[in-house]
């Protein structure tokens, strides 16, 4: 019982960091990334579509992305997505091709977006610390139900504690990492 309490909060855990990793993920450096772009929302015949499934989206430059869209009528609609994102990116288009040239940052921006990160990485340790506290309540009542004993009860809960240490830290360290990359000039 306890095994499988600690084998689904871990599981959420882990899922809190992917999210985060993602998210990490589509914040500007001064580079082309076509993660930047992937998740954009583009109206395509009335359905929101993630950029990626529609174009192929690549980096030829370290300051430019190129978006070859599979249909070429889609070219307007993945235009209009792009500028009406909060990535502050003017495509340019020549008919079959989309180019955004990534503009190097300024440093008060690359503050800007260290922050930012910062946000996002602590409200992933709140996820987890709520993670952590939903698992302590379900062994809180194992315990009053007489499910488990006191002594598992302490030993879960300790182990419950080094699990979140350990996800916290690593949700640090994709933020420091990040934090690195986007002041890296």
């Amino acid at each position: 019982m306890i095994k499988e309490l600690m084998r689904n909060t871990e599981e959420r855990m882990k899922k809190t960091l992917e999210v985060l990793e993602s998210q990490l993920r589509s914040i500007r450096t001064g580079r082309a990334s076509p993660a930047l772009v992937e998740r954009v929302m583009v109206e395509y015949y009335g359905v929101p579509t993630p950029l990626n499934q529609l174009a192929v989206i690549s980096a030829p430059e370290p300051q430019l992305l190129t978006i070859r869209p599979y249909d070429p009528s889609s070219l307007d609609a993945i235009e209009r997505a792009i500028l009406s994102s909060d990535l502050g990116l003017n495509p340019s288009n020549d008919g079959k091709i989309i180019r955004l040239v990534i503009p190097s940052l300024t440093q008060e921006r690359r503050e800007e977006l260290v922050r930012m990160v910062n946000r996002r990485v602590e409200e992933a340790k709140v996820a987890l610390r709520n993670i952590r506290r939903e698992a302590l309540e379900k062994l809180r009542d194992m315990e009053k139900e007489k499910e488990i004993s006191e002594d598992d009860f302490f030993r879960a809960r300790d182990d419950l504690q080094d699990l979140i240490d350990r996800y916290a830290e690593e949700a640090e360290e994709l933020g420091k990492r990040k934090s690195r990359e986007i002041l890296e000039v």
